[in-house]
C-alpha cells in the first residue's frame, strides 16, 4: 500500500477547529481515567524536522491531563557522564510506571538525527544505535510499554516560514538555537538521516506513523485522533477518533522509493 501524496489541505475556520480540539481532549481525559484505572504504561514518542509541530501538539494533547500522571521529557544537551555511559541510560530514567503517560518531545533518535547530520556522534556509535534501537523497544514492549512513534513530516518552505517567525515573535525566542541557523542548509542531510531512520526502525513491534504537518491545525487534530485510535479505553468515541489518512499515515518503505516524504 502507497502512502497518501501531498496536497494541500483543506481550510479549516478557528471556530470549528477549537470544537474538534475541545472534543478530542474530552477523549484524551477519558483515556486517562481508563489509563489510571488499569494501570497502563503509555509512552509516545515525537521526532521531526526544527518548527515541525512537535511543541504545539504535545501542548494541546496535555493541555486538560492531571498533571502526576502526565509527563513530557525533552532532554537537553547530555552530560559528560551521559556521554560515558549506555547511549539508552538517560533515556530509561523517564520511562513511564504504571498509570503514565509520557510523551517524549524529541528521543533517542537524536542520534538518528541532529547528533548524525551534525556530526555529534561518530559512525561507529550511529551504526551500533541502529542496530540496538529493534531490540531495545522489543524489550519497551515486552515489559509492556504501550509505544507508540510519531515522525512530523514539514515541507522546506514551511519550515523557513516558520523559523522566520519564530526568530521575530519575542514569545518564541526560548525555541531558537544555533542548530536552527543551519537547518534549512542541511535540509537534505536530514532528509537523507530521516529516511535511514524510518527505514532501519520501522517494523512491525514498533511501526512509525508519519504526519504531515503543513497546516498545523489539521495536523494537530489527527495526530491527536491517531493516538487514541490506536489506545483501548472506555467510552471510545470511534468515529471522532478516525483520523484522516492523508495526514497521518503509517510509513512504508515505498515512501521514501516513491517521494512520498517532503523531499
Amino acid at each position: 500500500m502507497s502512502c497518501p501524496g501531498l496536497h494541500e489541505e483543506r481550510a479549516i475556520s478557528h471556530k470549528d477547529y477549537k470544537v474538534e480540539l475541545h472534543d478530542l481532549q474530552v477523549e484524551f481525559v477519558k483515556l486517562q481515567r481508563h489509563f489510571i484505572a488499569h494501570g497502563d504504561r503509555i509512552l509516545v514518542l515525537f521526532e521531526g524536522r526544527d518548527s515541525a509541530g512537535k511543541d504545539g501538539s504535545i501542548k494541546r494533547i496535555v493541555a486538560h491531563l492531571s498533571p502526576r500522571e502526565t509527563r513530557v521529557v525533552a532532554l537537553g544537551k547530555p552530560s559528560d557522564r551521559d556521554t560515558r555511559a549506555w547511549y539508552f541510560e538517560r533515556y530509561v530514567a523517564h520511562l513511564p510506571v504504571a498509570e503514565e503517560l509520557v510523551l517524549f518531545n524529541r528521543s533517542w533518535y537524536n542520534r538518528a538525527g541532529v547528533e548524525r547530520v551534525m556530526g555529534f556522534c561518530t559512525k561507529a556509535q550511529y551504526k551500533e544505535f541502529m542496530q540496538s534501537v529493534p531490540r531495545f523497544e522489543q524489550m519497551l514492549v515486552d515489559s509492556g510499554i504501550r509505544l507508540l512513534k510519531y515522525y512530523l513530516d514539514i515541507g522546506k518552505d514551511e519550515q523557513k516560514l516558520r523559523l522566520a517567525e519564530r526568530r521575530q515573535d519575542p514569545l518564541k525566542q526560548w525555541k531558537s538555537s544555533p542548530i536552527d541557523a543551519v537547518a534549512t542548509k542541511h535540509w537534505n542531510d536530514y532528509s537523507e538521516a530521516r529516511d535511514a531512520m524510518l527505514l532501519g526502525s520501522h517494523n512491525a513491534v514498533a511501526p512509525w506513523q508519519i504526519v504531515r504537518t503543513d497546516s498545523k491545525r489539521h495536523a494537530r487534530l489527527n495526530l491527536m485522533r491517531d493516538i487514541l485510535s490506536r489506545l483501548n479505553y472506555a467510552g471510545r468515541s470511534k468515529k471522532l477518533v478516525a483520523p484522516d489518512r492523508n495526514i497521518v499515515f503509517e510509513f512504508t518503505p515505498d515512501c521514501v522509493s516513491t517521494h512520498r516524504l517532503a523531499p
